[in-house]
């Protein structure tokens, strides 16, 4: 005698859609990033940027991956992804390579802070830099963060 048992339902968990991605775990990280992100280059961009080579390279990276985050959740919210296994994927790549670019844009940030110690208005520009260098590692450990949990999951 045969048994009526239903096939096995696919493990793979759904990518989520509308407002579900700010109460799903390694997809509400993306909003802080942006957020974080924007601040870091707001901060530097306030500043007189007297080193244009590291300031340059940490600008390059916040807004860019601003803007790239930015269309990942517009993509998320509006269900673009269509629930496929390619966008876990697209996503754990991007935000891997964001971390380890964002760890270096965090570390030139902070020697771009303590180089600002010692020059001309140094008290306002030390501030603001430090500020962007405390938002470049939050920042950073969010894109970790996400990265890992995607990978995890």
């Amino acid at each position: 005698m045969a048994s009526a048992c239903p096939p096995a339902a696919p493990t793979q968990p759904t990518l989520p859609s509308g407002a579900a991605v700010f109460k799903t775990i390694p997809y509400a990280f993306i909003l802080p990033e942006i957020i974080c992100g924007t601040w870091v280059w707001i901060l530097v961009a306030a500043t007189s940027v007297s080193f244009p080579l590291l300031q340059g390279w940490v600008m390059y990276v916040s807004l860019t991956s601003c803007l790239i985050s930015l269309l990942l959740l517009l993509s998320y919210l509006f269900g673009f992804h269509k629930n496929s296994e390619n966008w876990k994927v697209l996503d754990s790549l991007y935000h891997g390579a964001t971390a380890i670019l964002y760890m270096s844009a965090a570390v030139l940030q902070a020697n771009a802070t303590i180089r600002s110690e010692l020059g001309p208005n140094s008290p306002l520009y030390y501030q603001l830099n430090s500020a962007a260098s405390f938002f470049a590692f939050i920042t950073t450990f969010l894109y970790i963060l996400h990265a890992f949990s995607i990978y995890y999951q």
